[in-house]
């Protein structure tokens, strides 16, 4: 609410969804219970700013190579895991930010 004032015209706002918000797992619900709020904020804001111009998408990436995600897992775990999805490594944070340049893309 007080950033928003201050965000120029026709920039981007992203937020970092999981399949966790569809999908929860019991051993991370306060996670998962987390981003499904944030889909719900990231579309509601969507339509809020898209007068204003202002973009607000949300990224829901295949698993991150993060800390949560290898708290998980027992680091062979890893190597596992990354074979389930469909790149076949997890992604690294910095992957994500190029969502910022998709200007077609609000919600």
């Amino acid at each position: 609410r007080y950033a928003i004032p201050h965000i120029p015209k026709g920039e981007t706002i992203i937020n970092v969804g999981s399949v966790q918000a569809y999908d929860p797992s019991a051993e991370i619900l306060d996670y998962a219970i987390t981003k499904a709020a944030i889909v719900s904020f990231t579309k509601d804001l969507a339509r809020k700013l898209l007068e204003k111009d202002i973009r607000v998408n949300y990224v829901k990436p295949e698993p991150v190579w993060a800390p949560l995600v290898m708290s998980l897992f027992p680091k062979k775990g890893n190597a596992t895991f990354a074979k389930g999805c469909s790149i076949k490594q997890l992604a690294q944070p910095r992957e994500l930010v190029s969502a910022a340049d998709s200007s077609y893309i609000s919600g």
